[in-house]
């Protein structure tokens, strides 16, 4: 199987990048990657993403006549909730006891729409990138869930890590010059 090349967005660790999957093993098969004899470091990730919709659906998102309810604070619980559970929900991905997901929400009507920020920590052998992803996702799919009635076409946009903190690799920032034009 052929190496894939390393893909850097932001800086890294001097000599972190090896060019090779880690799910992968040497035959290609998926496997779960052995953290047992990782060191136990204070380990952080934090991820955003955005949810666009209509001004009459921001409307209910800012207000209090969703008949569904407080969209952001049950935004908010189903990330953090998501977050918890990312080791049940993504395929290879370790269950990490003990982490810590905070999610906030940010109603932007420039938008319009909302903004998610994941944070997830851990003192742990893993890093918690998937967590916040995942945090953030379900958060703005919540969102989604809960403001469909008036606005099918709403857009989910932008989930990114933005910085991880800990482990080997050391700290990571996205560089928010990349990709842009």
């Amino acid at each position: 199987m052929k190496d894939a090349p390393p893909h850097k967005s932001g800086s890294s660790a001097p000599g972190r990048s090896s060019g090779s999957l880690t799910h992968l093993d040497a035959g290609g098969d998926a496997t779960m990657v052995d953290v047992e004899h990782k060191d136990v470091t204070a380990r952080r990730a934090v991820a955003r993403g955005v949810l666009r919709c209509s001004s009459r659906a921001f409307a209910l998102l800012t207000g209090d006549a969703n008949p569904k309810g407080d969209v952001q604070q049950v935004a908010r619980v189903a990330g953090i909730m998501a977050g918890k559970r990312t080791g049940e929900l993504i395929p290879l991905c370790h269950i990490l006891p003990g982490a810590s997901v905070s999610v906030q929400i940010e109603p932007d009507a420039t938008l319009p729409g909302l903004r998610a920020t994941a944070t997830a920590t851990i003192a742990g052998r893993t890093g918690v990138e998937m967590e916040a992803l995942t945090a953030v996702s379900v958060a703005l799919l919540t969102a989604y869930d809960m403001l469909k009635a008036v606005d099918r076409g709403m857009r989910i946009e932008s989930v990114e890590l933005v910085e991880k903190a800990g482990g080997r690799s050391g700290e990571w920032q996205r560089d928010e010059g990349a990709g842009k034009e």
